[in-house]
C-alpha cells in the first residue's frame, strides 16, 4: 500500500473510532469512555484501535476535541469586542472560561489531565486529519489554538500589548502563567465540588481574578483605555 493510501486509511480508521467515542461521549459522558465501549460501537476489536491510539487517553483527548468546535467558531467573535490586544485577551478568557465551565468533563481531558505524552503532537495529529476544523479562522488565531499549554497561548497573543505600551516585557510569563493557575484552580474546585458555584458564578470569579491579576501588571496611565469587565449579567 502506497504511503498516500496509508494516510487515507489511517484517517478513516480515525474517524470510524472517533465518530464511535463521540456517540458514546454524548450518551454516556467522557468518563464512561472506554476502549472496548468504542471499539465495539465502531465494529472493531480493542487491538485494532489500540493500532491507531496508543492508550484510552488519546483517544479521548481527540473525541474531546470535537467537543471545542463552538468554543473556536465563537472565539473571533469575542475578541472583535476588544479595542487593543489586552481587551481582545480578556474577551478571549471570557470565551475559553464560557465554553470550559458548562463542559468542564470535556475541557479537562484536554487541558489539564495527564497525556501521557506531548499534547501539541496530539494537536498536529488532529488537525492533519480534521483540517476543517481551522477553516475561517484568523491566521493569529489559528496559531493559538494549535498551541496547547494555555499559557504559552497567552503569552502569544498578549505580546501585542508590550508594543501597545500596556505591559512590559519581564510581565508577559507572569501575567500568562498566574491566569491558567486560576483557570486550573477553578476547574479543579468546580470538578471537585469543593464550591457550590453555578457556571456563571464560576465564569464570573474566574474572570474577576484574571482581570485583577492583569491590571496589577498594566500600565497606569493605560488602565483607563480598557473597558472590560469581568461580571457579565446577561451572558449569550
Amino acid at each position: 500500500m502506497s504511503a498516500g493510501r496509508k494516510e487515507i486509511q489511517r484517517a478513516r480508521m480515525w474517524r470510524y473510532f472517533l465518530d464511535a467515542a463521540t456517540d458514546v461521549i454524548e450518551n454516556e459522558g467522557i468518563d464512561n469512555v472506554t476502549i472496548r465501549k468504542i471499539a465495539d460501537k465502531a465494529g472493531y476489536t480493542s487491538s485494532t484501535a489500540y493500532n491507531y491510539f496508543q492508550d484510552l487517553s488519546h483517544l479521548k483527548f481527540f473525541a474531546a476535541m470535537r467537543f471545542t468546535k463552538d468554543y473556536i467558531e465563537d472565539l473571533p467573535h469575542y475578541m472583535e469586542k476588544g479595542n487593543n490586544t489586552v481587551e481582545k485577551w480578556l474577551y478571549a478568557w471570557e470565551c475559553f472560561c464560557k465554553y470550559s465551565f458548562e463542559q468542564p468533563q470535556i475541557y479537562s481531558v484536554i487541558f489539564i489531565n495527564n497525556l501521557g505524552s506531548i499534547p501539541e503532537d496530539l494537536l498536529e495529529n488532529y488537525y492533519k486529519v480534521y483540517q476543517n476544523d481551522l477553516i475561517g479562522l484568523p491566521e493569529q488565531i489559528q496559531s493559538i489554538v494549535m498551541e496547547h499549554t494555555l499559557s504559552t497561548r497567552s503569552a502569544l497573543y498578549i505580546q501585542d500589548a508590550v508594543e501597545e505600551g500596556f505591559i512590559e516585557q519581564k510581565d508577559i510569563e507572569f501575567i500568562a502563567d498566574t491566569t491558567l493557575l486560576l483557570w486550573k484552580g477553578m476547574m479543579t474546585t468546580v470538578m471537585n465540588q469543593r464550591r457550590n458555584y453555578s457556571v456563571d458564578e464560576a465564569i464570573d470569579r474566574t474572570l474577576d481574578y484574571i482581570y485583577e491579576s492583569v491590571m496589577r501588571v498594566v500600565s497606569p496611565e493605560k488602565r483607563k483605555e480598557i473597558a472590560f469587565h469581568p461580571v457579565r449579567n446577561n451572558r449569550s
